[in-house]
């Protein structure tokens, strides 16, 4: 069960990504988990993609989620501290520290049949954002725990 909650008091109107200024029109925030807030933005230049910006307090986390469909999912980190897990096909998982040392990554496609987790420091927020091709719809993840 989705909770919606109130829009943030100064919703984007431009999102930087792949070194362009898009414009986004702001749709809708829910309440992913306890302490997971997700912002949701449509790109109305292309409407083959849209974006939610997923703000994370200290020490909470998304939910473990598996992709179950669509073209492509990018993860990235925009600010904070913590860490982005994914297990792939092979069933190998992989823990990407963001935030508290330099990376020479902070962007995640994850694929089908994967699973992927953002965690939050104990001591710090986080800010990521993920680009749904096609446009996120209910059944693209599933959740395999909150």
């Amino acid at each position: 069960m989705e909770i919606i909650v109130e829009s943030p008091k100064s919703p984007l109107k431009q999102f930087r990504f792949l070194e362009k200024l898009w414009e986004v029109t702001y749709r809708e925030s829910t309440q992913v988990t306890d302490g997971v807030r997700c912002d949701v933005y449509t790109f109305p230049e292309d409407p083959k993609k849209d974006l939610a910006i997923l703000t994370i307090s200290a020490g909470k986390k998304t939910p473990l989620q598996r992709i179950r469909n669509g073209d492509l999912t990018l993860e990235e980190y925009l600010s904070g501290e913590g860490s982005f897990f994914v297990t792939n096909l092979a069933g190998k998982t992989y823990e990407h520290i963001v935030g508290t040392v330099p990376t020479d990554r902070s962007s995640f496609a994850v694929r089908i049949g994967e699973t992927m987790q953002w965690r939050a420091a104990h001591d710090s927020g986080l800010v990521v954002y993920e680009i749904c091709w096609p446009p996120y719809q209910d059944g693209r993840f599933e959740n395999l725990e909150d």
